[in-house]
């Protein structure tokens, strides 16, 4: 059986390694979902795309450090509006949801604050109102932040696996059954993905809530050790749908490398050429214009 001091050492490995390559791993992912989904017309114009292109934009919203009051207060009130407005997107019911959900996290930056631990002398985010830490344990986090999403996961991959049973039935065009039935299968699989890695953290949120320990019981490092774990597995949420949707879609991945280097490689490529053809143009009149200067001058005559 591990020790208390092996727990918080691999307890604090997970919370700065793990985090930052989960943190790396979701910007370079959710760039790249946004390049692809908003540099093509085919994805633009499909309402299961606009609700990823949404996912990959809310969830571009992690911070490396909370070292000060304006982030304890900041994070925690963008943490309510993505959670929650990550999984209600639609084409009109969006912007109406998004300013509700702002109006929701107002009480967070009133009531967020910045605390130092007299034992530790760890710096802390915590809510020191207890009519609003109640709310916030049990009435978002629990319901709003957590069973909420695992219930709409549930009903989101029920109806996409529904759409992709009934496509064959549809009378639509080949290559649009195609793409819905790929965009059905991704929002299936990272429906499924989600209820996995929810349904820890909720469980663990209960019993964390629910029992008493003392901070020198071994239990209650245990306990520790699994909220940095399953806050991990939280964070996967919105940093894998990239890599999801590339092992899942066979078209995705074509349509990455085509943006990719169909796209902006090629604008690349071409800037870099013109830039080379300027600089050799340059250069050449430089030689010539120092040496042989009577030369241009009888060639420019010619020209004329």
């Amino acid at each position: 059986m591990p020790s208390i001091e092996v727990l918080n050492s691999v307890s604090v490995h997970i919370s700065i390694y793990v985090d930052l390559l989960i943190l790396f791993n979701r910007l370079i992912g959710n760039i790249f979902n946004l390049l692809i989904f908003l540099s093509l017309k085919t994805f633009r114009e499909n309402s299961s795309s606009f609700y990823l292109t949404a996912m990959s934009f809310l969830s571009i919203d992690e911070l490396l450090t909370d070292s000060s009051l304006t982030y304890c207060k900041f994070r925690a009130y963008f943490f309510q509006i993505c959670s929650l407005t990550s999984f209600t997107v639609a084409h009109h019911a969006f912007v109406i949801s998004f300013f509700i959900r702002i109006i929701h996290g107002i009480p967070t930056l009133i009531y967020q604050t910045r605390t130092i631990s007299t034992t530790t002398e760890v710096a802390k985010c915590e809510i020191l109102n207890s009519v609003f830490q109640k709310y916030y344990n049990y009435g978002f986090i629990i319901i709003l932040a957590s069973s909420l999403p695992v219930v709409l996961t549930t009903l989101f991959g029920s109806l996409a696996y529904h759409s992709i049973r009934q496509l064959a039935f549809r009378t639509v065009p080949l290559v649009r059954r195609e793409l819905d039935k790929q965009l059905a299968s991704m929002v299936l699989v990272q429906a499924v993905f989600n209820f996995y890695v929810i349904v820890p953290y909720i469980v663990r949120y209960v019993v964390n809530f629910s029992t008493n320990m003392t901070r020198d019981s071994y239990n209650y490092v245990i306990l520790q050790f699994a909220i940095n774990l399953t806050l991990n597995l939280l964070y996967l949420c919105f940093a894998t749908p990239f890599y999801i949707y590339t092992c899942v879609s066979a078209r995705f991945r074509k349509q990455l490398i085509y943006v990719l280097y169909g796209i902006y490689m090629k604008q690349w490529q071409d800037r870099t050429m013109h830039a080379n053809h300027i600089i050799l143009v340059n250069w050449q009149f430089y030689i010539v214009t120092n040496k042989i200067f009577v030369f241009i001058n009888f060639d420019f005559e010619i020209l004329k």
